[in-house]
């Protein structure tokens, strides 16, 4: 017998919102519970999508045995031990992007994850938007023949505010794991892993990088050239050039509503719009996984996360960016 998925949320910020009306929108879900370090902040959430429960405290919410899996939407730095202590309380999550700081969390997480057969996965909606479903089947039939080289970029501008999360090093601010993220996963959900990489960026005075230029390269010759900013407005599309023509991801790519397809002088413009804020379907690929009692998605299974943190710690290392890890004692467990 199926049942409804019942979700909790930790972190009750901008996307919290968004994916709260979003889970209003499935059948097979049910907010049960949010939390947040703010009593007041806990309770507007709550009336506002009407969750069942509100709690002041995160360790609260994972104590919930009604709670399947648990939406964690703090910033990034508190990804690692947020995630940590659901999975060691034996919930289920969904973490926003980025899963890790870097590779020794992610690792660590997913250790953790599959040493207690708990579902664990990466909240990066890209993946399950209609229109990216779309270009990896039109790359999978060759509409577009060999993949030569693809251009994507994401970039806006930020107001700049030093304790804010998008410029501070201790929130783990920059473009790269805020926006750039969404470039790099294009590139490894369509061309894989490269074999080189050369990569530039422009450092603030917070000791971030408010932009971002990648340039990778493939065994087969392929490139990937991907830009990010938070210091300026982009077009925030993505190109995919072929031997036989080519494809576009238009504004914003990572969660586009529209593709063209060129081809000999010609072009076809495929609508594909998505449900609600987007999140929707994302939503319903933790529930079929929960329903099935599987541990991972298929379609967006831990090892890529495990593939694109290695990347971003990659960018990281040449660009000379640094943040905290938490995970030198975890990471110890077996």
């Amino acid at each position: 017998m199926h049942k409804k998925i019942n979700w909790g949320i930790i972190g009750l910020g901008k996307i919290a919102n968004k994916f709260a009306a979003d889970l209003q929108l499935s059948d097979n879900s049910m907010l049960y519970a949010v939390a947040s370090r703010n009593p007041e902040k806990a309770a507007i959430f709550s009336e506002q999508h009407h969750s069942s429960k509100f709690y002041a405290s995160y360790e609260e919410l994972a104590d919930d045995p009604e709670i399947d899996v648990i939406y964690i939407a703090t910033p990034h730095t508190f990804h690692f031990e947020n995630t940590m202590m659901c999975l060691k309380k034996g919930k289920g999550v969904l973490c926003e992007k980025p899963m890790g700081m870097n590779l020794q969390e992610v690792e660590t997480m997913v250790r953790e994850a599959r040493s207690r057969n708990l579902f664990l996965m990466e909240g990066i909606w890209t993946r399950f938007i209609p229109a990216t479903a779309k270009l990896l089947d039109l790359l999978a039939k060759k509409v577009i023949g060999d993949i030569l080289f693809i251009r994507a970029d994401f970039g806006f501008k930020a107001n700049f505010n030093r304790e804010g999360r998008l410029y501070n090093k201790k929130l783990g601010g920059g473009s790269l794991l805020d926006v750039g993220i969404y470039p790099v996963y294009l590139s490894l959900i369509t061309l894989g892993i490269p074999i080189d990489m050369k990569v530039m960026a422009r450092i603030t005075d917070t000791e971030v990088d408010g932009y971002c230029a990648m340039l990778f390269d493939y065994a087969n010759g392929t490139k990937a050239i991907l830009e990010s900013t938070i210091e300026a407005n982009t077009p925030t599309e993505a190109f995919i050039y072929g031997s036989k023509g080519s494809l576009e991801l238009h504004s914003r790519f990572h969660h586009s509503e529209k593709i063209t397809i060129s081809q000999n002088g010609e072009s076809e413009v495929v609508e594909l719009k998505y449900n609600g804020n987007g999140y929707i379907h994302e939503i319903e690929e933790v529930n079929k996984c929960l329903l099935n009692r599987e541990v991972e998605s298929s379609k967006l299974p831990l090892m890529s996360s495990l593939d694109l943190t290695t990347l971003l710690d990659k960018i990281r290392e040449e660009i000379g960016l640094r943040y905290e890890a938490k995970a030198t004692t975890e990471s110890k467990m077996s």
